[in-house]
C-alpha cells in the first residue's frame, strides 16, 4: 500500500466499511483499515516510492494566528507616538525632580526640620524602598489594564504628592513632607517601567532604542533640574527660617502646578497602543489571544532565563551606583567644600547632562547596530574608568579643579553610567522576548532599587565615618564585579530576529515540526498526528 491510498481513507471509523472497499477476503487491506482505526499505522515504502517527495505539511500549522485565512499583519507608524513620548517624559521629569530636590540641599533641610542628615537621606531612599514590594502589582496592572491606566496612576499620584508637600512647609511638619514623598515614590513605581513599553508598542524597529533612551532622558532631565533649581530657589538662609520656609513653599507650589498640568495632558494624550502595531514583533504579539497570557508564567520564565538573571544583577549594580552617587553628592562635596551648595548643584547638573547625552547616543547606536552585549560591556568598562577617576580627584583643594574633574572627568563617568540605563532596558527586552516589556523592565528597576538602597546606606555610612574616598572605592569594587557578570551574558536577540524575518511567509516564529524522521523503513505513529491531518 502506498501513501496515496491512505489519503482517501483517513476518516474511516471502526466497524464501518469505506466506500469502494475490498471484500472480506482481502485481509491485508482490511487489517490496514483496522490498524488505522485503532490509532496505529505501520507503513513500509517501496524503494521507488522513497524517491518521491512527501507533500509539505499544512501551511496553517506553520503560520502565525493572524496569518491564517490569508490575513496579513499590517504595521504602521503614527505621528501621535511623539506626543505620547513627550507627555510621559514630562511627568517622569517632575517625578525625578521630586526625588532629588531634598538631597541636593540636604544640609538646608536638616537645619529647617531639625533632623539628622540620615533622616533627610531617607527622603531619597524611600523611592527605592517603595519600588521593591510594589513592582509586581504595578507590572501586573500594566499587563492587564494597559499603558493608559498605568500612566494615569503615575501622573496622578505624582501630582497628589506634590500638593501634599505644599502643606509640609513648617519646621515641625517633617512627617507631612515624608508622607508626600512616599506618595511620590509610589507614583514612581508606575513610571520607571514604562519607557520600554512605550518604545515597543508605539515605535518602529529602527527607532525603538532611541525612543526608549528618550523616555529615560526625561527622568534624567528631572534629576538634572533637581540638581540645579533647589540651590537657586532655596538658598541657605540659616538665620531666617521664615524666609527659608517661604523659599521652600515657592519650590513646592511650582512643582505641584506643573505636575497637575502634566497629569491633565496624560488624560488627553496617552493611549494603550496605536490602531495598528508599529513593528513585526508587535504584530506577532497582537495575534496571541489575551487568555493565553499568564502573568505568573511570565515571571517564572524570566527567572528561568539565565542571561536575564545576570543582566538583573549587573544592571542593579550599575544603576544602584548611580542612585547612590546622586543621593550623596551633596554630602561628598560639602565635606570638602562647606557652603558651596549652589556649585554642588551645578556640578550635579553637569554630570547628569553628560549622562543624558550618553543615553541618546547609546540609543541611536543600538538602533543602527543592534550590538547590545558589546555596547553594554563597553559602557560598563568605561563607567568603571570614569568612577575611578572621579573617586581619586574629588578631594583636590581647588574648586575650579573640581569643576574640571567632576565636570569633565565626572561627566565622562556619568556619560556612560547613565547611558547604560536605556541599554539595560532594551537588552532585557531583546533576550526575554516575547515576555512583557513592562515586566522585564520592572524587574530590572526592582533590582536597581535594592542595590540603590544597599549602596546608599553603606556608602553614606562610610562617607560619614571615614571619608567620601572610602565610600567611592566601595562602589568601584562593585562596578568591577558588574563588568565580569556582563561579560558572561549570552546575547540572544529574539525580538530583533522576529523583526528581520519574513512574517508574511510564516517565518517570524520558528515552528517545531514533528520529531519523526523519514527513513528507508518509515514508521509513523498516528497518535502523534492530528486526526484530520493528511500523511
Amino acid at each position: 500500500m502506498v501513501a496515496g491510498e491512505l489519503l482517501q481513507e483517513q476518516h474511516v471509523l471502526p466497524n464501518s466499511k469505506p466506500e469502494g472497499a475490498v471484500t472480506e477476503g482481502n485481509t491485508n487491506e482490511d487489517s490496514a483499515y483496522k490498524e488505522l482505526s485503532n490509532g496505529s499505522v505501520h507503513i513500509t515504502l517501496d524503494p521507488k516510492v522513497q524517491k518521491l517527495e512527501l507533500p509539505p505539511p499544512d501551511e496553517k500549522e506553520a503560520m502565525l494566528p493572524g496569518e491564517q485565512n490569508n490575513e496579513t499583519l499590517e504595521t504602521r507608524l503614527y505621528w501621535k507616538r511623539f506626543a505620547v513620548l513627550a507627555v510621559f517624559s514630562l511627568y517622569s521629569l517632575v517625578n525625578a525632580f521630586q526625588w532629588i530636590q531634598y538631597s541636593i540641599i540636604s544640609n538646608i533641610f536638616v537645619d529647617y526640620y531639625s533632623v539628622s542628615s540620615t533622616t533627610i537621606d531617607w527622603l531619597s531612599i524611600v523611592y527605592m524602598v517603595a519600588y521593591v514590594p510594589l513592582i509586581f502589582p504595578a507590572t501586573w496592572l500594566l499587563d492587564k489594564k494597559g499603558l493608559r491606566m498605568t500612566a494615569l496612576l503615575g501622573a496622578g499620584l505624582n501630582a497628589l504628592g506634590a500638593w501634599v508637600k505644599c502643606a509640609s512647609v513648617g519646621p515641625g511638619l517633617f512627617w507631612v513632607t515624608m508622607t508626600a514623598q512616599v506618595i511620590c515614590s509610589v507614583a514612581q513605581v508606575f513610571i520607571l517601567g514604562l519607557p520600554s513599553r512605550i518604545a515597543s508598542v508605539w515605535f518602529g524597529p529602527r527607532e525603538v532604542s532611541t525612543a526608549c533612551a528618550t523616555a529615560v532622558l526625561g527622568n534624567q532631565l528631572g534629576v538634572a533640574i533637581g540638581f540645579l533649581l533647589p540651590p537657586v530657589l532655596v538658598p541657605n538662609t540659616a538665620d531666617d527660617k521664615d524666609l527659608m520656609g517661604h523659599n521652600i513653599s515657592i519650590m513646592f507650589y511650582g512643582t505641584a502646578g506643573l505636575s497637575t498640568l502634566f497629569f491633565l495632558l496624560t488624560i488627553f494624550v496617552v493611549k494603550d497602543r496605536p490602531p495598528l502595531p508599529p513593528s513585526k514583533a508587535q504584530a506577532v504579539l497582537s495575534t496571541v489571544p489575551a487568555e493565553d497570557y499568564s502573568y505568573k508564567k511570565s515571571i517564572i520564565n524570566l527567572f528561568k532565563n539565565k542571561p536575564f538573571i545576570l543582566l538583573l544583577i549587573s544592571y542593579g549594580i550599575m544603576t544602584g551606583s548611580f542612585y547612590s552617587v546622586s543621593t550623596l553628592l551633596n554630602q561628598m562635596m560639602i565635606t570638602h567644600y562647606p557652603g558651596e551648595e549652589l556649585n554642588t548643584g551645578r556640578i550635579g547638573l553637569t554630570l547628569v547632562v553628560a549622562g543624558m547625552l550618553g543615553s541618546i547616543l547609546c540609543g541611536i547606536w543600538l538602533d543602527r547596530t543592534k550590538t547590545y552585549k558589546l555596547t553594554t560591556l563597553t559602557v560598563y568598562i568605561l563607567s568603571f574608568v570614569g568612577m575611578v577617576v572621579f573617586t581619586f580627584t574629588l578631594n583636590l583643594d581647588h574648586l575650579l579643579v573640581i569643576f574640571f574633574t567632576a565636570g569633565a572627568l565626572g561627566s565622562f563617568q556619568k556619560f556612560f553610567m547613565t547611558g547604560y540605563l536605556p541599554i539595560g532596558f532594551e537588552f532585557g527586552v531583546e533576550i526575554t522576548y516575547p515576555e512583557s516589556e513592562g515586566t522585564s523592565s520592572g524587574l530590572l528597576n526592582a533590582f536597581a532599587q535594592v542595590f540603590g538602597i544597599i549602596f546608599t546606606l553603606i556608602q553614606g555610612q562610610l562617607t560619614t565615618d571615614y571619608s567620601p574616598l572610602i565610600g567611592n572605592i566601595f562602589l568601584c569594587a562593585w562596578i568591577l564585579l558588574g563588568i565580569v557578570l556582563t561579560a558572561l551574558i549570552k546575547s540572544d536577540l529574539k525580538r530583533h530576529g522576529v523583526n528581520v524575518s519574513n512574517i508574511n511567509k510564516g517565518q517570524a516564529v520558528p515552528t517545531e515540526l514533528p520529531s519523526e524522521k523519514v527513513s528507508s523503513n518509515l514508521k509513523l505513529e498516528s497518535s502523534s498526528l492530528h486526526r484530520e491531518t493528511s500523511i
